[in-house]
């Protein structure tokens, strides 16, 4: 399977640490990969502290499974992942999802933060399918692919939580 890799993934290839990497969503880090073309900015130290460690790797599983920016807002709908215009763009999902999980399995990653609510990257929430901005319970389908790797899952919402556990394995491993 080929990942389109349009500024997509972080390309450093520094010599990490043997303690993991954090996968991280492109919009959080400023990327303008949204749907509508913006970004999900987060400025938090202990991020920068991490990108500068070059602990981080940066995609957005939706280009990397060849959709475009902008492009029409998805929602899952079950096992599907349909635009506001009924589009099916499932198959797309998947790839980006599949891409992933390839890039967490090969960097050796341990943890990802995710954008919230996303029907690729959410976390514990996604939009219903309705467009009608109602939360359910679930997982984006690239949240569900690396939580079935063991791969510790969190949203931005969620960050606290994401630097306790990265405190915490690191305590762990010296």
């Amino acid at each position: 399977m080929a990942c389109y890799n349009q500024a997509i993934v972080n390309k450093r290839n520094g010599i990490f640490m043997s303690r993991g990497k954090i996968l991280i969503s492109a919009c959080l880090m400023g990327e303008k990969v949204r749907y509508d073309g913006q970004d999900n900015l987060i400025t938090h130290p202990v991020i920068q502290g991490w990108q500068q460690a070059q602990r981080l790797l940066i995609i957005c599983p939706e280009m990397a499974g060849g959709l475009p920016v902008p492009r029409a807002p998805a929602e899952q709908l079950g096992a599907r992942v349909i635009t506001c215009d009924g589009a099916d763009v499932t198959a797309a999902f998947q790839r980006g999802a599949e891409c992933a999980r390839q890039l967490a399995q090969q960097q050796q990653v341990v943890m990802a933060i995710l954008k919230a609510r996303s029907p690729s990257c959410g976390v514990g929430q996604i939009y219903d399918g309705s467009f009608s901005r109602r939360l359910i319970a679930g997982d984006g389908v690239t949240a569900a692919a690396l939580r079935q790797m063991g791969i510790k899952v969190f949203s931005e919402l969620q960050l606290p939580e994401a630097i306790a556990w990265w405190q915490r394995r690191l305590r762990d491993e010296a």
